[in-house]
């Protein structure tokens, strides 16, 4: 039984938050002047968006997935709080093992705090506003409250798909491998031909990094599950570029229009068809090879899917810079992919200049969004998108939103200022989750809310003009109709493929 006492507690601690939350993550939050305000309220946050890169997973979206708590839609699998709780000293149990959905969610809740000028801080409270409507300082002590009025909410009706809805969600491209069968993206399809306007249309994106793996000791299998979906003996390169091209065929009929690499660098080592055939026959025959080998390989192949992309009109997008898995260790005890990943330290520029030159020499370059991880590199990716301009489609080629460790304040600050000094902000395509969490939309917001503050102060400084018609074009373009006109996806109103 709560006393007289505890019941007092309660409501000054809940008048203490009041006070504090007033001056924190208001209408006016990362909007500095009067016209950063304006340009957001008036021309921002009403746009749709359009999320043509992320990682939900597509099951979800088909099932309308309902969440059984605030773990699972919030901890779940999102890598950035992960490495913020075990840089609090969060045992590994609390984060991927087998502690109880609440006392992983404790154990965020005393990580927060910890948290202050990290962007995780301004994410976990504009997440909780945004989808809960929840005012008040995640910690250890207002934990319990929160997971319960949470709870509700999502047990009252916040699913996957109510949250695409909630937040005006027009468009979702997820990240496929090249062998999955997309049964989930085949049900959604099947479903939106019933409805002439559906309210989001997901789509899947091509990811075939895995067939230029060849050495690894996945590649094998990979091969094998590739011969299988796609019914073709795969005994020489000839073939394995057969099936790779009937896959690229298959997700093109599920409404794909983008492929997508997440890679070191980008390949661009010339290599005849005769030299990648004869690595493909010696990988096939269990021969050891080279790193020089596998190089030509990879090379040979996003010349080739760079060819599928173009002939089929797709917008080919590049990853560019991250060192993954580099904990042996807690690869060994919790797998790839699990938050063990940093900011590289590889050569860009030569390597991305070669492989769009090839392309173009081949009248074969196709549209492309290329991102960075490095903010050394931020100004020379924003200058070499600018060589291989076609003058035909403005903005073909897209230095992309602020990528994984980037993708702050800082981080986007910088990629908007390279992009319009050296190129046209007017052209970019805009912000992505690229997240596997259904709880990220407000980042759309946070990005939304930078690019109308670096414009406000432009304008107050004496360094644009304040004109809303011009100004309200651009803050629109950026934030959805250039995405929109660049990719041009279906309506999704053609018919079902086969079962490939």
């Amino acid at each position: 039984m709560i006393s007289w006492l505890d019941s007092l507690n309660g409501l000054l601690r809940m008048g203490a938050q009041a006070l504090i939350m007033a001056g924190f993550l208001t209408e006016d939050f990362l909007l500095s002047n009067d016209v950063a305000r304006r340009l957001y309220r008036q021309f921002a946050a009403p746009q749709p968006i359009f999320d043509y890169h992320c990682h939900l997973p597509v099951r979800d979206i088909a099932e309308n997935r309902r969440f059984a708590n605030l773990f699972e839609i919030w901890l779940e699998g999102d890598h950035y709080k992960w490495r913020a709780m075990r840089a609090n000293g969060i045992p590994e149990r609390y984060i991927t093992g087998d502690a109880t959905p609440y006392e992983k969610f404790l154990a965020w809740a005393r990580t927060v705090p910890y948290t202050l000028r990290n962007p995780l801080y301004h994410w976990t409270h504009l997440e909780l506003q945004r989808y809960f409507g929840i005012a008040e300082l995640l910690d250890e002590k207002s934990a319990r409250s929160i997971w319960e009025r949470a709870n509700a909410q999502l047990a009252d009706g916040l699913t996957a798909q109510a949250i695409l809805q909630k937040f005006r969600v027009e468009v979702v491209c997820t990240t496929d491998d090249a062998i999955d069968d997309l049964q989930h993206h085949r049900a959604l399809a099947s479903s939106n031909l019933a409805s002439s306007n559906p309210a989001t249309r997901v789509f899947p994106a091509f990811r075939p990094d895995k067939a230029l793996a060849i050495g690894d000791a996945e590649f094998a299998p990979w091969a094998e599950k590739l011969a299988q979906v796609t019914n073709l003996d795969i005994r020489n390169l000839k073939a394995f570029l057969q099936a790779l091209q009937s896959r690229h065929d298959y997700f093109h009929s599920l409404g794909c229009r983008l492929s997508d690499h997440g890679l070191d660098h980008c390949y661009a080592t010339p290599c005849s068809e005769l030299t990648a055939a004869a690595i493909f026959s010696k990988a096939r025959a269990s021969q050891p090879i080279t790193e020089e080998e596998r190089t030509q390989f990879a090379s040979f192949l996003m010349l080739f899917f760079g060819h599928l992309d173009a002939e089929k009109g797709w917008t080919k997008q590049l990853h560019l810079g991250a060192q993954r898995n580099v904990n042996t260790v807690a690869r060994r005890k919790i797998g790839t992919d699990s938050g063990y990943d940093s900011i590289g330290d590889f050569p860009q520029g030569s390597h991305l200049a070669a492989y769009l030159d090839l392309l173009s020499r081949e009248n074969s370059l196709p549209q492309m969004i290329v991102y960075n991880v490095n903010p050394r590199d931020t100004f020379q990716f924003a200058t070499l998108i600018g060589c291989f301009q076609d003058g035909e489609k403005p903005g073909k080629i897209q230095y992309g939103s602020a990528w994984w460790f980037l993708d702050q304040k800082q981080g986007i600050t910088e990629q908007i200022d390279a992009l319009s000094n050296v190129g046209l902000l007017s052209r970019f395509i805009g912000m992505v989750t690229d997240s596997r969490s259904f709880m990220s939309y407000p980042r759309h917001e946070y990005f939304r809310r930078v690019l109308c503050d670096i414009i406000g102060k432009d304008v107050t400084r004496g360094e644009l003009p304040d004109d809303d018609e011009l100004l309200g074009r651009l803050i629109q373009d950026v934030c959805y109709r250039n995405a929109k006109q660049y990719l041009q996806l279906p309506d999704h109103r053609f018919s079902q493929p086969e079962i490939a």
